[in-house]
């Protein structure tokens, strides 16, 4: 992976997705590729609710949808968005009154409601989940109230898109045995999409939620739903317990909305059988959709060719570092201190992107800040333990002493040449802030020199300044987390 220092601005950008159960608009903000959400509200409306029997959006949920299409109009203006999409979906493109629902948004709001066809929202889901996992490989699965859409997914490019029924509004209206009736629709499905797939992507409000369960059963350490991944057999278990459990034992376990929990059971009974049918490897969650599609739709290629994690980490440096473009200097001279360099360049990349970001907080809290930033904060194109890394490695930049007791419950998620390994980029950013103090240029005259037991820290005559005892206590932190004695060399 090539280092650079690139980024590009992106507008301020608003989306407003007028799905069958929930109205939502989301505002995105300054980072390139990666999405900054600037503002996000979800109004729980129910459009596509008893439409199986009525064919006409629900009323209660079109009076609440237009209130609060009346108030993103209001909000949009206020944060001065200057592109605003607004996307419907299956509800409003299967109404009878859908139409002229669109009608009346358009003349209350002055906003002009696309309504996507089934494909064309499957396609943007599809792009949703690329937002996030660039190159991925497998098949997305979009729920919504009224209609699940399914998505091949060819290393990066879209392939076959279907639409479908198999929705919680729209099976609760399914006469006769409704299991038969779920298989029989998948298998239809598979016969057009015959593939193997190897992750099975599910992207969705319901889908969401069951994750959100399977977490809390198992007292899942980091509360981060993008790529949470579940294996087959532990998905299974959730499943199972979903089918017998109540309303009240899902609320005991997850804040989310009861409107939304309500779906939950119909949504797992299609998902356990979107298993059986499809056999994936693995199952892996993407809180990015059609929303964050809508995103990607307005990217050029070469945007969208960028890696997410790093252009978000390269925002973070050019707005809150003291020494924008040290970063990627740091991260080259880090490097060659770990086994396999290839394979750690792009979470050294990032964290040394992230290092000072935090300047401006209290020293007792920088360590703890950038952990959770980094564990918890919005980074695409970053699997959990590629998380757990990035926070380590940030953590021992700052930690000083002391235990780490209220970090333990992610360690788990490395393995113990990860943790090493995080903390060996820690203390080396630890050590060339220090020395460098911002200059480039000092970095790279010193050199790091891994001897026979022994980590060597060369200064030239013309840098020898930069050493002193805050540099060698450093470098001796630094040696004994790679098991060697340090030697300052002035030369």
């Amino acid at each position: 992976m090539k280092i650079t220092t690139k980024f590009a601005a992106l507008e301020r950008v608003g989306v407003i997705d007028v799905g069958s159960n929930s109205v939502r608009m989301v505002v995105f903000d300054g980072a390139a590729r990666s999405p900054a959400y600037f503002y996000n509200e979800k109004v729980m409306c129910g459009l596509g609710k008893g439409m199986s029997e009525t064919g006409k959006l629900n009323p209660e949920g079109r009076a609440r949808a237009l209130s609060a299409m009346i108030r993103f109009a209001a909000l949009a203006k206020s944060f001065k968005v200057q592109s605003l999409t607004t996307v419907a979906t299956a509800a409003v493109r299967e109404a009878e009154d859908g139409p002229a629902f669109c009608t009346e948004v358009l003349a209350k709001t002055g906003i002009e409601v696309t309504v996507a066809s089934g494909v064309e929202e499957a396609r943007l889901s599809a792009q949703g989940v690329l937002l996030g996992w660039p190159g991925a490989d497998g098949l997305v699965s979009d729920i919504g109230g009224a209609s699940m859409e399914l998505v091949e997914l060819n290393s990066g490019e879209i392939g076959e898109r279907l639409t479908s029924p198999l929705a919680p509004l729209r099976l609760a209206g399914v006469e006769g045995d409704l299991d038969t009736h779920i298989r029989d629709t998948l298998h239809d499905l598979r016969k057009t999409m015959s593939k193997d797939y190897p992750t099975l992507f599910l992207v969705g409000g319901s889908y969401r939620a069951i994750a959100k369960l399977d977490m809390a059963r198992r007292d899942y350490p980091l509360q981060v739903l993008h790529e949470y991944k579940l294996s087959r057999r532990r998905l299974a278990e959730t499943l199972d317990w979903i089918e017998t459990a109540t309303l009240d034992e899902f609320r005991a376990l997850s804040s989310t909305s009861v409107d939304r929990l309500t779906l939950v059971p119909m949504a797992a009974r299609v998902l356990r059988h979107l298993v059986d049918v499809f056999d994936p490897k693995e199952v892996a969650i993407s809180s990015y959709g059609l929303r964050e599609g809508l995103l990607y739709e307005q990217m050029p290629e070469d945007l969208r060719a960028r890696d997410p994690l790093i252009e978000a980490c390269l925002f973070s440096e050019r707005t809150s570092a003291r020494f924008p473009g040290f970063g990627a200097e740091l991260a080259r001279w880090i490097l060659p201190l770990l086994p396999d360099p290839d394979r750690w360049e792009r979470i050294t990349l990032a964290a040394a992107l992230l290092h000072d970001v935090s300047w401006r907080s209290d020293p007792s809290s920088r360590a703890e800040e950038c952990f959770d930033n980094a564990s918890r904060g919005n980074l695409g194109g970053l699997d959990h333990t590629g998380r757990v890394l990035l926070a380590m490695a940030l953590l021992h930049r700052y930690r000083k002493s002391g235990k780490l007791d209220k970090y333990k419950a992610l360690r788990p998620l490395l393995n113990d040449e990860q943790y090493k390994g995080a903390q060996i980029i820690g203390k080396a950013m630890r050590l060339g802030a220090s020395l460098a103090g911002g200059d480039r240029t000092v970095l790279r005259r010193a050199k790091l020199v891994q001897g026979e037991g022994t980590l060597e820290l060369h200064l030239p005559a013309k840098i020898a300044a930069f050493g002193g005892e805050v540099v060698e206590t450093r470098l001796a932190e630094l040696a004994r987390s790679m098991g060697l004695e340090s030697r300052l060399i002035e030369s």
